[in-house]
């Protein structure tokens, strides 16, 4: 053949190619084709208006296609189970045989019982396993939520014997979308970017989103790191239907770079908890084997046991391994559209969502044939864990703020979401040099059912098998939430179990009218100040403790006077009545403003003037920081925060704000830098996050000694470069900090000392003043998690915080992330302190 006809040859054969993968997508190239399919169960295409592949489905085409599915099959019964943020319904169907319906609560208690002591002898011979497969928690890793499509299909549809066993012997939980808003986010972008020619270009537009992009939900949390946590109300739902059943296994379908083929679990195994029971992992193994037989017949490639690992509990398909279950992580190799070029030949998204489809029906299928052994390895995961928790030296953990109820409540609703029993306290008591008092305090017996699971949550680890980590390495949520907490050897100060969680309640006590004054430890003070001065009514902060009335008030105290207000005495009270309520925290009216230390007239209480707040988002801005504080002022403050995107940020006016947030980036450009500059000079403040530190420091924004890192690669092979880069990131452990409390960046903390998070390698030398580390690690810093011996050198006394003047403006900077995913309570305060107090600072 000539080099022309090769050539000539090639291009056919690449545009055959190219019109194969464009061709319109069908059943047959999806389902089975050895069942027959009932013709009375309407396909995807006859409700959603277009077959499975050819557009990305919406989440509004989802919940139509699924709920009309569930009225016309006896197979299918579908539940909402409440809203996302975008008011999105959060569906779970149930699949099983019209017989198992017909029996399903029975069904459900029995399977539950096998974790329960009474369960632990049951013969699960003739039980259902149940299977609970989930899609596309990532909203732009759409393939997983497309195929759940032709999954609810099948099982509706599909006629004969093999159908018949599997779902007599199965009960499937079906979450067709684990992320709604961002399902609805990315189908929106790719559907209105795709072309009627399809254009396999990775450069093209449909290829590159938008900021914040279709991965997360709506306040940019990724929710495949909330499975622990709970904070979200997509995973508050999924939550409760795991805890309602119990799964046996549960799936996680995901995608990743186009380049990739196709993953399923195990993965790394040096990189499993050391929690997870080696059975789990065996069983793993063993339906993989299920996995590999179903792509080698459609042809897909596909590995295993290389990547990604099953330590953080907070993951989907690591969550289950805690709870005896068994969870699994599928990722396809993106089309991230329609039809996109890579190393293995052009990735279209009807040929991502078959492999979807084929994993799916592999994992039931192993669910069929080894439900025996999976059920009674649920059953044994449970008989050993209560076991274990009898053997133990210890019978509880105690944990409590006596000055912070609502912080305190909130770690209890979320032991409570994971059906973890907790007890009031009988009595007040003191342990270890640690009050604990009654209403602000819990106990939890280590002896019952999720013993293994609060051992999760409460422990602290320092030691690995591995120094590579997919995600966090420690997330002990006492420490998260900077709770006192202790072993307790016996269950003597234990009261009552608590059935029903109340929140906090908040009132006004007191009959003085010449002030009102409130603590700033409650967790939710700086909502009750924000709406103080949304009204108007002037405020002061106590720079000093003092004594008023019998009672100590300490640093950060907020007084708001009666005199000189735009509101009566009366009018005031009832306000504030109004403000304790929703901000849970007691506000307290007093007669007098003679007091023992600074008086109420003092100096020494500074007025806090009404903040107006802007956060920086969009382009070179990491959207998982930016979307936490926007949560958090948003859903736990009730602060207005106006987000200035960059693509506009030269245009703005800035001079309406006193402060402008800086979420973690590498760098801003030129014009927005001199921007923010003029902006802080005329009087701004300024406030960085993580890598926006390093950025500041060298823009000259403020000056800091930050350390050079680095790490000699001596006698480390080519193979072992990753891992050896790899071993110096801290992908997020827990550190102890020592602070100033005197200082207004640390008001409201009840102790000397304050665990941190941290996920970066941003080293920060103290200021040779010692005023001006009010935050500073200390000599031995590592309380939970991995962090290499060079990099625990460099933290070791080094500072998270610095401020410093510019100007007639300030520049505020933290090295760590105050207000990780929702769930890091403990230091949410610094930020609100540097919003309210930084003019004091």
């Amino acid at each position: 053949m000539s080099r022309l006809s090769r050539i000539v040859f090639f291009v056919v054969s690449l545009f055959v190619f190219v019109l194969n993968a464009q061709e319109k997508p069908s059943l047959p190239y999806y389902l089975p084709q050895d069942v027959t399919y009932n013709a009375s169960i309407p396909t995807p295409e006859s409700v959603i208006g277009h077959e499975v592949g050819k557009w990305h489905v919406t989440h509004d085409k989802l919940v139509m296609y699924m709920k009309t599915l569930a009225k016309s099959s006896d197979r299918i019964t579908i539940e909402d189970r409440g809203k996302t943020f975008e008011d999105r319904p959060l569906l779970l169907l149930t699949i099983t045989s019209p017989q198992n319906h017909q029996n399903i609560e029975n069904i459900r208690k029995e399977h539950v019982s096998l974790t329960e002591t009474s369960g632990q002898n049951k013969d699960v011979s003739t039980m259902p396993i149940v299977v609970y497969q989930g899609f596309s928690i990532h909203g732009n890793e759409a393939s997983g939520s497309n195929a759940a499509l032709l999954l609810a299909y099948y099982l509706a549809a599909a006629e004969g014997t093999q159908i018949d066993n599997l779902l007599a012997n199965t009960v499937i939980l079906l979450d067709p979308s684990f992320n709604p808003d961002g399902l609805q986010r990315f189908a929106s972008w790719v559907n209105v970017h795709k072309s009627k020619h399809l254009i396999s270009d990775p450069q093209d537009r449909e290829f590159d989103e938008a900021w914040p992009r279709g991965r997360t939900n709506h306040y940019w949390f990724d929710m495949n790191r909330d499975w622990l946590p709970v904070q979200l109300p997509e995973s508050r739902a999924r939550i409760k239907s795991f805890h309602q059943w119990m799964p046996n296994i549960l799936t996680d379908h995901h995608e990743m770079g186009s380049n990739a083929t196709f993953f399923f679990q195990p993965g790394i195994p040096s990189r499993t908890h050391p929690l997870t029971p080696q059975m789990n992992q065996d069983l793993t193994k063993e339906i993989a084997t299920y996995h590999a037989k179903a792509f080698d017949k459609i042809g897909s490639l596909y590995y295993t046991e290389e990547s990604f690992d099953d330590f953080y509990y907070g993951k989907g398909s690591t969550f289950p391994d805690i709870n005896g279950s068994i969870g699994i992580l599928f990722e396809q190799g993106s089309a991230r559209g329609h039809l996109q070029e890579s190393e293995n030949g052009l990735v279209s998204f009807p040929f991502a969502i078959r492999n979807q489809f084929t994993a799916a029906l592999s994992t039931l299928e192993a669910a069929k044939n080894m439900r025996t052994s999976i059920l009674r390895y649920q059953q044994q995961f449970y008989k050993d864990a209560k076991n274990e928790s009898s053997k133990l030296a210890t019978q509880a953990y105690v944990f409590g703020d006596e000055k912070d109820a609502a912080k305190t409540y909130h770690l209890a609703e979320m032991l409570k979401r994971h059906n973890i029993k907790i007890h009031e306290l009988k009595n007040d008591f003191t342990i270890a040099g640690k009050a604990y008092k009654k209403g602000r305090s819990y106990i939890v017996p280590k002896q019952q059912r999720q013993s293994r699971l609060i051992k999760a949550i409460f422990e602290t680890r320092t030691k690995f098998q591995d120094s590579l980590f997919y995600d966090i390495s420690a997330w002990t949520l006492p420490l998260a939430f900077n709770l006192s907490h202790t072993d307790l050897s016996s269950l003597s100060n234990a009261g009552d179990e608590v059935t029903t969680l109340s929140t906090p309640t908040g009132t006004v006590k007191g009959n003085g009218k010449y002030a009102f004054v409130f603590e700033w430890n409650e967790y939710y003070a700086p909502k009750a100040l924000a709406k103080i001065r949304a009204k108007g009514l002037r405020a002061k902060v106590a720079m000093k403790p003092f004594i008023l009335e019998g009672v100590r008030y300490d640093y950060g105290t907020i007084m708001i006077p009666v005199q000189n207000q735009k509101l009566n005495a009366q009018e005031i009270r009832q306000f504030l009545a109004n403000v304790a309520k929703e901000s849970h925290l007691n506000i307290t009216a007093v007669s007098s403003g003679l007091t023992e230390g600074i008086d109420l007239g003092s100096n020494n209480f500074n007025a806090i003037n009404q903040p107006k707040i802007a956060m920086i988002v969009g382009d070179g801005i990491n959207s998982y920081d930016a979307g936490e504080i926007w949560h958090l002022f948003d859903q736990r403050y009730e602060i207005p925060l106006t987000k200035l995107d960059t693509r506009r940020l030269e245009r703005m006016n800035l001079s309406k704000y006193t402060h402008i947030i800086l979420p973690n980036t590498n760098s801003l450009s030129p014009t927005h830098t001199g921007k923010l500059k003029t902006w802080v000079k005329n009087g701004g403040t300024l406030i960085g996050y993580r890598n926006a530190a390093r950025y500041l420091n060298s823009k000259n924004f403020i000056s800091l000694d930050i350390k050079k890192t680095g790490i000699d690669a001596k006698n480390v092979s080519f193979e072992q470069k990753g891992d050896h880069r790899g071993a110096q990131v801290i992908g997020g452990a827990i550190f102890n900090t020592k602070i100033d409390r005197s200082h207004p960046i640390n008001f409201g903390y009840l102790n000397d000392e304050l665990p941190m998070f941290r996920n970066t390698t941003v080293f920060i030398n103290p200021n040779e003043k010692s005023y001006n580390n009010p935050i500073q690690y200390t000599d031995k810093p590592l309380l939970s998690g991995y962090i290499s011996e060079e990099n625990l050198e460099h933290l070791k006394n080094s500072v998270p915080f610095q401020t410093s003047r510019m100007g007639s403006g300030r520049i505020i900077v933290f090295t760590d992330n105050t207000n990780f995913r929702a769930f890091w309570y403990g230091t949410n305060k610094l930020l609100m302190n540097a919003i309210f107090f930084s003019n004091m600072m």
